[in-house]
């Protein structure tokens, strides 16, 4: 239990980083703070959330889930951790509609880099 919990976990963080770095995004811009103009937290937000979309839109399921369900195949038990951030993490909803709503974040996302620019690197 405890391999599919920590590999549940690492999921449960990737979904905060993609779904949690958008408003941090436009607050921080609103709030002036520099690092969300930083290109590499830009550039690898956008290569998650696309990555979820291709992944969606190709009918791949998360590399993710497929070793969290193999490793609760050996283990029997359903454990706290498992419980709640299932509860958050998955929806019952058919994958068109999900492959919808990714690629509608994606493109919110993109549109970010519009609104809230990236700050270019100086080269000397």
């Amino acid at each position: 239990m405890l391999l599919a919990d920590i590999v549940l976990i690492i999921h449960f963080l990737y979904v905060l980083f993609v779904v949690g770095s958008l408003p941090i995004i436009w607050i921080g811009a609103w709030l002036k703070l520099t690092f969300v103009r930083n290109p590499w937290f830009r550039y690898l937000h956008l290569a998650a959330i696309l990555f979820v979309v291709g992944e969606s839109l190709l009918g791949i399921a998360c590399p993710l889930t497929l070793w969290e369900n193999s490793l609760r195949q050996i283990e029997t038990d359903k454990s706290f951790i498992q419980h709640w951030l299932h509860f958050i993490i998955f929806y019952n909803v058919p994958e068109t509609i999900l492959a919808i709503i990714y690629s509608l974040f994606a493109g919110l996302v993109a549109m970010t880099f519009k609104w809230v620019p990236i700050r270019r690197i100086k080269v000397d």
